[in-house]
């Protein structure tokens, strides 16, 4: 069973998560750091405690590259820059506030993107 959630509003979800101190904030689990998107009420899996639905059914793995989606959490994987640096990039060799940064812009940049194509299709029909 495919995620059915609709895109644009599941990214802009994400945004309103991380401008409101998500992932700073509101720890999930005291006992470790959250983790971007795995941690976020966006998430496919969030909050399930039994029936973990697979991450290939996620709407997120468009924005995984092929090479990285048997991965066991690809979203990781997904690049957030220009330069191609994913959420594993920052969690090896950058810091948190450089992570919600490109995030934001990322998340930015993509509802852009999708609003756009969202208007084009409604001008085209």
């Amino acid at each position: 069973m495919q995620d059915d959630r609709n895109l644009l509003e599941t990214l802009k979800a994400e945004l309103t998560f991380l401008e409101g101190g998500g992932y700073r904030d509101r720890p999930r689990f005291p006992w470790r750091p959250n983790f971007v998107f795995e941690d976020s009420p966006t998430c496919l899996n969030f909050g399930a405690k039994e029936g973990r639905r697979p991450c290939s059914e996620c709407l997120l793995m468009q924005f995984v590259p092929n090479d990285q989606k048997k991965l066991a959490f690809p979203c990781r994987h997904i690049p957030l820059t220009p330069d191609g640096e994913s959420v594993a990039h920052f969690y090896d060799c950058g810091t948190e506030k450089e992570l919600e940064t490109a995030l934001k812009e990322w998340l930015q940049r993509k509802i852009t993107e999708l609003e756009a194509q969202d208007r084009a299709r409604t001008q085209g029909a």
